[in-house]
């Protein structure tokens, strides 16, 4: 049985509780930065250690309420979070601060160099996806920095078991954090919520314009907008043994959290024939046919369901007038798997559906990728033998800040540069201290 839920504070969703919740945090927050910064990175690698186990009672809370207010099936979720979390440990956490920092103590505020949390990070959350939102919340306490959280719509769930998780192992760093639900649309709560002196979104890049314009210098922004992972595939991944395998583990990138994350696989381009395309496109769609068996696919909104079966259509009438477009899916259309003709870059309707893209060499693959390079986060890659230097480099130059084999795209280590980012540096307020 699953222990009672520590209490967590809720803030109303009213501009003058908000405005009262930063102020509180301010002097919380200045209190915790008093504080060594070593035993408070001993505390938050404890409780990612404590993540990180399978059987951790956090991770069975989520496991159980997290289906049934985002659709995903339970193993899925199962799967998704062993993937992401194992290597989502302590070590890993020290070593990040000690790649960005050199040493931990830098977060103490008095060598030559220092790295100090602001008073109060503000932390807007999208999407469904529940790793972004614990790591979110975690990395402004690193550096000693109180957090304010507004929760996704679509995932209202995680943010309020990290913070109880947190405030289970210790307190004090749980009195740090105070969680506000309210809509987007509330302008006057926004404008409360937007006043911190660090915000952290996620979002659209339309909503990212928007708090942009609220946000200005001495005030520190933190975006992530809109981005998209693919996977290319050269010759060496397109026959034998290997055919299967790639097929394989490329179904695992697509079909966990239904193509809902920004390293979500939603197109393969594969370097070689139009006919090698085809052959890995008809793998693709028996791999994904086994993944339907093991993961289900999640129920689709009414939009989402309206712009899968239309870019379905669309693709069902390009195949009857072309021959060299070829289109696999399940009976149910829980999925839909479309060779294309060539390396056009097409619109992805997402929840598991996917289009494989013929290119015939790495110039061509540069060509077909440059309308999308500026929402370019991840790169699944595999089968180039001896060209791998070449391809890695030209998949960097085309803006992936992430390069990793197939089937691992949704595993990022803890201090992968999202966005080509350092991890916790844009959180700091760097000193040098030339008097030390």
């Amino acid at each position: 049985m699953l222990s009672p839920v520590a209490s967590v504070p809720i803030v109303e969703p009213h501009p003058e509780a908000i405005r009262a919740a930063l102020e509180q945090l301010r002097n919380t927050g200045a209190v915790l930065r008093q504080c060594p910064a070593r035993p408070r990175l001993t505390r938050l690698a404890s409780l990612l250690d404590g993540w990180a186990d399978p059987n951790s009672p956090w991770r069975r809370r989520l496991l159980s309420a997290l289906p049934a207010t985002t659709g995903f099936a339970p193993a899925a979720v199962a799967t998704g979070l062993e993937l992401a979390l194992k290597k989502w440990n302590g070590a890993a956490l020290f070593d990040l601060v000690e790649r960005e920092f050199a040493d931990p103590t830098a977060c103490d505020g008095e060598d030559t160099f220092s790295a100090r949390g602001f008073p109060v990070t503000a932390v807007s959350l999208a999407g469904c996806l529940p790793t972004p939102t614990l790591w979110n919340l975690l990395a402004p306490l690193v550096l000693g920095s109180p957090v304010l959280v507004k929760p996704s719509r679509g995932d209202p769930i995680t943010a309020e078991l990290v913070a109880a998780s947190i405030t289970e192992l210790d307190p004090e760093l749980g009195n740090c954090i105070r969680i506000v639900p309210f809509p987007s649309s509330d302008a006057p709560s926004t404008h409360a919520f937007l006043s911190a002196d660090c915000v952290v979104a996620t979002g659209s890049d339309a909503t990212l314009r928007a708090i942009c314009a609220r946000v200005t210098p001495p005030q520190r922004l933190i975006a992530y907008g809109h981005r998209l992972s693919l996977t290319v595939l050269g010759p060496q991944a397109l026959r034998g043994e290997a055919l299967t395998r790639t097929a394989e583990a490329t179904a695992v990138d697509v079909a966990l959290w239904d193509q809902l994350g920004c390293l979500s696989s939603i197109a393969v381009y594969t370097v070689g024939t139009e006919k090698e395309a085809g052959v890995f496109a008809e793998a693709l769609a028996a791999s994904l046919t086994a993944a339907e068996k093991r993961w289900p696919r999640g129920p689709l909104p009414d939009s989402a369901r309206a712009a899968f079966a239309h870019e379905r259509a669309l693709a069902e009438m390009r195949a009857a007038a072309d021959p060299a477009v070829q289109m696999f899916e399940d009976p149910a259309s829980r999925w839909v798997v479309v060779c294309e003709a060539d390396g056009r870059f097409r619109p992805a309707p997402l929840y598991r559906f996917v289009r494989v893209h013929p290119v015939h060499n790495l110039a061509a693959l540069a060509d077909a990728l440059s309308p999308v390079r500026s929402h370019l986060a991840a790169i699944a890659a595999a089968g180039f033998g001896p060209d791998t230097s070449r391809a890695t480099r030209l998949l960097g130059e085309l803006g992936a800040s992430r390069i990793c084999p197939p089937g691992h795209l949704q595993a990022p280590s803890l201090g992968w540069h999202h966005d080509g980012q350092p991890v916790l540096l844009p959180l700091a307020r760097l000193t040098d201290n030339e008097l030390s």
